[in-house]
């Protein structure tokens, strides 16, 4: 008999559950696509230590969510977190702006793995990637691609069947999430065996002259490279967005997230060596060509198995990343619907956002709102949507959740923590340190800060005029 909180949700996501739904978010098509991107970057295969910095730095970040995932068990997450933090009205300032931003940064993540689902459809279909009419979007000194053809409606398709899919009870979706999770996994596990019975070792690491070499191009190669690790690494917090509905939170929710970010990172280190040791870095480089970066496990697939069996088998490769992407796609726009719901809850937004469905028991107009604004970004190109996505998220929430846990500790310590985040005060500070070297630690970071900032005015300016508003009326 499933428990049902205050907030009409009903607890019934459990460890597995859990596990599954944050690892389908983060085994996105994000590894799959970006392993052209992270060599790119730094030049070779001393990328690696982009993933293994990456994973650092979502381990200490990854604390900060448990503690306060623990702590505040509640439908919303980091909205939650931010307003219970902050004092009176700073708190529901800041929850304010950090739910405006997810109005972009959200259906920017959705977006970011179904242009990554259509990038491989090309490879069944290469006919898919003509006609395609680009346009350089401009607004002030930013500039962003824009791109309208048949690829683009591939990645529509996916937004609208996932949200198909979502309208239905959490009971539903957690089978779906289960099943999903087993083709995911059967998909890592088809490449790391493939590598590792067809792998050249010493190739995976033939470092180039002065690979280690600490110049100024080493430190923005390696911040480049850990702005697109960041991306890949995140989802382990998915479930502090559900917290609502997850069973035993105290203990589910910190473990679901420690269990994700470590299982991962094993993952992502695995697959890359065993990528390199079947296809020359050299050869990645010289070839950042498009079609390299939207099919490079077909690719590795073709190149293990040879001319005879390598087309086939890339092929299917091809269709279970598609089905990789779509797990994620499908975990991600669960996981975000709950956040606007909690803050109409708390009339701190729209009352809209705060109905559920009345038979089902979801909130169901913010899982639309979110679907439609994920379609129009789809129309960007991944780059831009990941880059925008990474800064828009670090400035406006992870960096307030790590002052936040630590200004916790000083002004509530009878708070009670059933998880205590591991060697306080460490952890938050090197993420602090972290994500500010992700910021500022590669080129042209100024774009995507003058987005973020654009975007904490507006934000400001609409929270105003909302109180004034409400106090008129």
């Amino acid at each position: 008999m499933s428990e049902t909180n205050p907030d009409g949700l009903a607890r019934t996501l459990n460890l597995r559950g859990a596990v599954a739904l944050n690892m389908l978010d983060m085994i996105g098509v994000g590894p799959f696509i970006t392993l052209p991107l992270i060599l790119g970057a730094m030049g070779g295969p001393q990328a690696m230590l982009g993933w293994i910095f990456g994973a650092l730095l979502a381990l200490c970040d990854g604390l900060v969510w448990a503690e306060l995932g623990a702590a505040m068990p509640q439908a919303g997450g980091s909205y939650e977190f931010l307003r219970r933090i902050y004092p009176g009205q700073t708190g529901r300032f800041l929850a304010f702006l950090f739910l405006f931003q997810l109005s972009f940064s959200a259906p920017l993540s959705v977006a970011s793995g179904c242009i990554g689902l259509s990038q491989y459809a090309t490879y069944l279909f290469p006919s898919l990637a003509k006609h395609t009419v680009t346009h350089t979007l401009r607004l002030g000194t930013y500039s962003a691609a824009v791109a309208l053809g048949p690829v683009t409606l591939v990645a529509i398709a996916t937004v609208a069947l996932a949200v198909v899919l979502l309208y239905r009870n959490l009971a539903g979706v957690q089978r779906l999430s289960l099943a999903m999770g087993s083709v995911v996994m059967g998909t890592v596990a088809w490449i790391l065996l493939t590598g590792v019975t067809h792998a050249h070792w010493r190739q995976a690491f033939s470092f180039p002259a002065h690979a280690f070499t600490l110049s100024p191009a080493f430190f923005t190669g390696l911040g480049a490279a850990m702005l697109i690790a960041t991306y890949d690494y995140w989802g382990y917090y998915n479930i502090t967005f559900l917290g609502a509905e997850v069973k035993d939170p105290a203990r589910t929710i910190p473990r679901a997230i420690l269990i994700s970010i470590g299982c991962v990172a094993v993952i992502y280190l695995l697959m890359n060596v065993t990528v390199l040791a079947v296809l020359p870095w050299q050869s990645l480089l010289v070839a950042q060509n498009l079609d390299a970066r939207r099919a490079i496990i077909s690719l590795f697939m073709e190149t293990a198995y040879g001319p005879q069996l390598g087309p086939m088998l890339g092929k299917v490769a091809a269709v279970l990343i598609m089905v990789t992407a779509f797990a994620s796609v499908f975990s991600l726009l669960l996981g975000y619907s709950r956040i606007p719901y909690a803050a109409a809850r708390d009339g701190n937004y729209f009352r809209a956002f705060g109905r559920l469905h009345p038979t089902k028991g979801f909130p169901h107009v913010s899982l639309l709102t979110l679907g439609t604004a994920a379609v129009v970004f789809c129309f960007f190109s991944l780059k831009d949507v990941i880059a925008a996505l990474v800064v828009l998220r670090i400035l406006l929430q992870f960096l307030l959740q790590h002052v936040g846990v630590i200004y916790l500790r000083r002004t509530q310590p009878g708070l009670l923590r059933p998880f205590r985040l591991w060697l306080y005060p460490l952890p938050p500070v090197l993420a602090l340190l972290g994500f500010v070297y992700v910021l500022l630690a590669r080129p042209g970071f100024e774009r995507e800060l003058l987005l973020a900032g654009g975007l904490i005015l507006v934000g400001t300016v609409v929270y105003l005029l909302r109180g004034r508003f409400r106090l008129a009326n």
